[in-house]
């Protein structure tokens, strides 16, 4: 609101109502020096002649208010289904009351239609132009309140628009999960239609899917679920794949009106890949205020791999016996070795049976003659390789070849495995492309591996430069600690109480590497506990650049299998779930994401493509060809075009028409005309479940949305009385408005009356 300013219409008066004004000070001061009752009459008299003497300047109040007819002003009503709601007690529904207030010839409507040039516009999944709201159906199938307000501030962008009233309940649908930015609107007045007291409901809520690396349950899909009205009633809550299969369901007791409650369905897919499921939630017998909340559809998209690992050890131990047992049967994960059987020695000449000059560690493993290692070469063995090219020349020499894999494990080999080249190679393989890099203990792993002050060095968890004080006494037994409780991967067990007892069978660890201390950001998600002394880290994490690193730090985690042969099945499942671990996340060369542009209307998708090359840096000169999956198996085909703001980003829109699930598949093909590869994701549109989300009224968001453009709530009742202080607010066009202050009958009454007074003083003390 302008709050206007105090002016004075004739500023040259000013020196001579401030002598006037002295001048009698003086005197009511001599006049009344003696006279016990002198001080209030004299008070009195000096007022009046100060009220006299404003009047010499002629003081007036000037404001600013809106110039009738000069300015725009939006009247915006929600025309979505969710109007069509009743809250509990209420006759009529919140689009009947809505109706009635902005159809026909309303008080507020015609007071603001004599100050401003006023707009009706109604809003659903677009914006709409209307002359008297007669078009008020509250069929639309979403609630875009963001993208309504964007599209009329884009509109009327440069013009004179005032303000918007907006009448809603405040369910938006394109402003759930982002705060609302209310930069370049004008002020917005929401008036609130409807209550938070619905009519009895079952509602699904905010449904999430996530992935983790936990071996029997690695997609987790959690509902909310609102209840209003159904205490003592028992909800089910039923999961379905994408052909109505039943694949779990739990019962949710409600105890209380007005609860919240949540759904947790924990399962393994049939397949990697993209998955639809259905969550559907219902109670027997129970009334409901709409059935279009009861059910959504969710979408899990886990990559269908296979995850390519690269092991490297430098002797063969039982480590990777188990590793390799624990994996082979998991399609998600691929595993090659680069095993060192025998370390470089001097070279001599050698002879074996038949005139045998090689080194006979190689008989047998294919090589012979020339192309056979002599013996001033390390012994390497390549196992589970794509083809006789891969590793042929010991670990990968260049970015393009390290790169093609996704995750790296060392185990047991010394610094001195690899050159300054390489070792500086795998620091970017982390850093850069973005893999997941795990070193296993041994005596010549960390420290006593002679990592200090290489590159590998700097991508651990830990120090290594030097030991610390003192050393674990064996035997140690292994313990998570709060972090690792916390983490899916790390546990083998689904309960508390069934991971500690398996964690009190587990054998004790006698190779431990001790390291000076844990990097800052690390995570101790396990430690070994001697039976005497302090506990020593025993698995530590961390981000490192794109990608993240691990420190494995016990030596000997084959002794877990050993002794108790129902130990063994869970020395593979960890194996299996840390190298999935590693893997998590981890870049291919093209990745595909999908996200909803919600501020424009009809909600369309954006699809960006990130291409990569060999080298996993930015690729531009390719083309990206996009396929569309709907619902109905019908295929959209388009192509993606660079994005101005990002290399090797390649975007494109596409506007869904029907609810469903769909795919969207990117082809990336090289200048040459060779494939750089493929990768899909999709989405789950539902309109009706998103529109009815929640069937209580949201006025947080809407205080919200007027208190960041500077408006303010305005109650239903209260819009004629609004509508006639509303020109008084600023507004783009406006003009000043002068009130005298001297020139009113209340100055003069006043000083009159403070005369009087002084005068009946003075006659009543006998001053006269």
């Amino acid at each position: 609101m302008d709050g206007g300013a105090l002016t004075l219409s004739s500023p040259h008066w000013l020196a001579p109502a401030v002598l006037l004004l002295v001048a009698a000070g003086a005197l009511l001061f001599w006049g009344y020096r003696r006279a016990s009752a002198g001080r209030v009459a004299a008070l009195l008299k000096i007022v009046g002649v100060l009220l006299l003497a404003l009047c010499l300047v002629e003081p007036s109040w000037v404001s600013r208010r809106a110039k009738p007819g000069a300015n725009l002003f939006v009247v915006l009503a929600d025309n979505s289904r969710g109007m069509s709601l009743h809250d509990r007690g209420a006759g009529q529904s919140r689009g009947e009351i809505l109706r009635a207030e902005v159809t026909g010839d309303r008080p507020w409507l015609m007071r603001l239609g004599e100050s401003y040039q006023l707009r009706r516009y109604l809003f659903d999944a677009r914006l709409r132009r209307t002359q008297d709201f007669h078009e008020l159906v509250f069929d639309g199938d979403a609630t875009q309140i963001g993208g309504a307000l964007r599209a009329l501030a884009d509109r009327y962008r440069g013009g004179p628009l005032a303000g918007i009233v907006l009448l809603s309940d405040g369910n938006a649908t394109d402003l759930g999960d982002q705060p609302f930015d209310g930069r370049g609107l004008p002020p917005v007045y929401p008036v609130v239609i409807g209550g938070r007291d619905p009519q009895p409901d079952i509602a699904l809520g905010n449904v999430t899917v996530s992935q983790t690396a936990f071996e029997d349950a690695p997609v987790t899909v959690v509902a909310d679920v609102d209840s209003a009205g159904q205490a003592g009633r028992t909800i089910t809550a039923e999961l379905f794949d994408a052909d109505g299969k039943s694949l779990q369901s739990q019962l949710l007791p409600v105890s209380r009106d007005d609860e919240l409650l949540t759904a947790r369905f924990r399962l393994r897919p049939s397949k990697p890949g993209l998955a639809f499921y259905r969550v559907k939630v219902a109670a027997e017998g129970a009334r409901e205020a709409t059935l279009a909340n009861n059910a959504r559809l969710v979408l899990s998209d886990r990559p269908p791999g296979p995850y390519r690992i690269l092991y490297v050890a430098g002797r063969p131990n039982w480590e990777y016996k188990f590793l390799r047992r624990a994996v082979e049967g998991d399609p998600s994960v691929q595993l090659v070795a680069l095993l060192r059987v025998a370390a470089r020695e001097p070279k001599f000449a050698f002879r074996g049976r038949g005139g045998e000059t090689s080194n006979p560690l190689y008989r047998g493993f294919g090589p012979a003659g020339e192309e056979a290692e002599s013996y001033d070469q390390p012994v390497l063995v390549r196992l589970g390789t794509r083809d006789a090219a891969e590793l042929a020349g010991g670990f990968p020499k260049t970015d393009e070849e390290l790169f093609g894999y996704q995750g790296l494990i060392v185990d047991d080999a010394d610094s001195s495995f690899f050159t300054a080249d390489q070792q500086s190679r795998i620091e970017r393989f982390v850093s850069e492309r973005g893999g997941g890099f795990l070193m296993l203990g041994g005596q010549d792993s960390f420290h006593q591996g002679h990592y200090e002050h290489t590159p590998i060095a700097q991508l651990l968890p830990v120090y290594v430069d030097r030991l610390g004080e003192s050393q674990p006494v064996p035997p140690a037994r292994l313990a998570l600690s709060r972090e690792g409780w916390l983490e899916a991967w790390t546990r083998l067990r689904d309960n508390e109480p069934a991971e500690r007892d398996r964690l009190g069978l587990m054998p004790a660890f006698r190779v431990v590497n001790r390291v000076r201390g844990i990097k800052p950001g690390a995570s101790v998600l396990a430690n070994v506990v001697p039976t005497s002394g302090p506990e020593f880290p025993a698995l530590v994490v961390q981000r490192f650049g794109s990608g993240r690193s691990g420190a494995l730090l016990i030596g000997d985690v084959w002794r877990w299998a050993l002794g108790r042969s129902e130990l063994q099945p869970d020395l593979a499942r960890f194996w299996r779930q840390t190298t999935r671990w590693l893997v998590t996340d981890v870049p291919d060369r093209v990745a595909v994401r999908v996200e909803r542009r919600a501020a424009e209307a009809g909600q369309p998708m954006a699809i960006a493509v990130r291409v990569r090359d060999r080298a996993y840096r930015p690729a531009e000169e390719v083309s990206v060809a996009l396929e569309v999956t709907g619902p109905d198996g019908e295929k959209a085909r388009f192509a993606a075009t660079p994005a101005a703001s990002e290399a090797g980003v390649y975007e494109a829109t596409f506007l869904p028409r029907k609810a469903g699930g769909y795919r969207v598949r990117a082809q990336v093909t090289e200048r040459d005309g060779s494939s750089a590869g493929t990768a899909e994701t999709g989405w789950a549109l539902d309109l009706e479940a998103d529109e009815h989300r929640s069937i209580r009224a949201n006025p947080a968001l809407l205080e919200t949305i007027a208190r960041k453009t500077g408006g303010q709530m305005v109650p239903l009742g209260e819009l004629e009385a609004f509508a006639r202080e509303l020109p008084r607010r600023g507004a783009p066009i406006a003009e000043p408005r002068s009130r005298p202050l001297w020139h009113n009958w209340p100055v003069f009454l006043a000083a009159l009356g403070c005369f009087a007074a002084e005068w009946a003083i003075r006659r009543r003390r006998g001053l006269a």
